[in-house]
């Protein structure tokens, strides 16, 4: 009898490959636990601290709970996508996982697919996570129709989808594992300042707005004040109405950019390597 030839053995399709691929990703991730809780509890610690501490303590017309939870989803939603996938895939580059993936049969496009399934695990359980803590620990408002929980799904995923693609890109940048962090922290830290997620776009200069409106943390935040908020608050945003039509557009934009910017910047090997 004669024996199987490697050339007649049928590979997995990508799409089955890159499910294993997720699953493993995914498992890789909740073993480490201090990576889990500071991951998923960080834009909870902050809302709790704020809802205590600024409730009643500004004119906010809302309660603070209310007026930081759309700002601290898009955050989060920011910190699983671009801080993660920044950070993460350039230690994997450093420490040559990239490069022995690369050598072996599976499908370029698997890895990413893992990738974009161990994101979008991490945006909808922190989402579950920060919503629970609001509703249930401060009474905090949820989206009050069936439009604004569409709005927040779809700006949970293009804004997930644009950050994880800018994660990706900018992992490249980074020469070494150590310099992923600054690289990735760094402008992460001050878009949430310039974004409206801690301060009012309202009272922000024209310049730093500007600036903000480049990137697409603005934009989610804006995306999920339309969801969370009375319609009645748009008259506080910097052109006095949601724009979700703009807000699509950007983030929608931003996946583009930074789909191209993957396939133009994205290497399995790092610099010292060839």
């Amino acid at each position: 009898m004669s024996g199987t030839r490697i050339d007649d053995v049928r590979l997995p399709g990508t799409l089955r490959v890159g499910l294993s691929r997720g699953w493993l990703e995914i498992r890789s991730f909740v073993r480490e636990w201090e990576s889990v809780v500071f991951t998923f509890a960080l834009p909870a610690l902050i809302l709790v601290m704020f809802a205590s501490i600024f409730d009643g303590m500004f004119d906010m017309g809302m309660p603070a709970v209310d007026h930081y939870l759309p700002g601290l989803f898009a955050m989060g939603l920011m910190s699983v996508s671009f801080q993660t996938l920044g950070a993460g895939i350039a230690t994997e580059r450093d420490q040559g996982g990239l490069r022995r993936l690369r050598g072996t049969p599976m499908p370029p496009t698997a890895y990413f697919l893992g990738k974009t399934l161990l994101v979008f695990f991490l945006a909808v359980g922190q989402a579950v996570l920060l919503l629970g803590v609001a509703a249930l620990a401060f009474g905090g408002q949820m989206p009050r129709t069936g439009a604004d929980w569409l709005t927040l799904v779809w700006v949970l995923v293009l804004g997930t989808t644009a950050c994880s693609l800018l994660g990706i890109a900018v992992s490249s940048l980074a020469r070494t594992a150590q310099a992923a962090s600054t690289i990735v922290v760094v402008p992460f830290l001050a878009l949430q300042f310039t974004s409206g997620v801690f301060v009012p776009v309202t009272v922000l200069p024209d310049g730093v707005l500007a600036v903000a409106s480049l990137f697409p943390l603005l934009w989610m935040a804006q995306g999920m004040r339309a969801a969370f908020y009375p319609d009645g608050m748009a008259a506080l945003e910097a052109s006095g109405s949601w724009d979700l039509h703009l807000v699509a557009l950007a983030l929608g934009a931003w996946c583009v950019v930074g789909l191209v910017l993957v396939l133009l910047t994205f290497r399995w090997k790092t610099r010292k390597d060839g």
